[in-house]
């Protein structure tokens, strides 16, 4: 799956917790991946029905979810790695709000890190 992480699913799950630990990133990713999921949708309507306006929409939609997460997780004491490159960061990026945040919520680990929150 990745070059650094074979298992990418598993390695992002790992560390999850200790990178999403701050109030603003917690609040902040309850907005910016139902933003980015909605995104992914319209940007494949899009696709489908070669509608310009959907792919525009689709596009503002995807940038502004990833750039809200981006800023906040700049809050964060424990800090991802970087990318590896363009491939990479796509890979990471749709693990991240398809499957990782949405078990990291669904599982009780966005309560308990907010609960324990600085």
């Amino acid at each position: 799956m990745s070059k650094r992480h074979p298992n990418l699913l598993s390695w992002q799950w790992r560390h999850y917790a200790d990178q999403h630990r701050h109030p603003t990133n917690l609040l902040l990713h309850l907005i910016a991946v139902p933003l980015f999921m909605l995104s992914l949708l319209l940007l494949l309507i899009g696709l489908w029905h070669m509608g310009f306006v959907p792919l525009v929409l689709a596009a503002i939609g995807l940038y502004g979810a990833l750039c809200l997460q981006a800023q906040v997780h700049r809050l964060e004491q424990n800090q991802p790695p970087p990318f590896s490159g363009e491939r990479d960061a796509c890979k990471h990026q749709l693990l991240e709000q398809s499957v990782t945040f949405p078990r990291f919520l669904f599982s009780g680990g966005w309560w308990r890190a907010w609960r324990n929150r600085r």
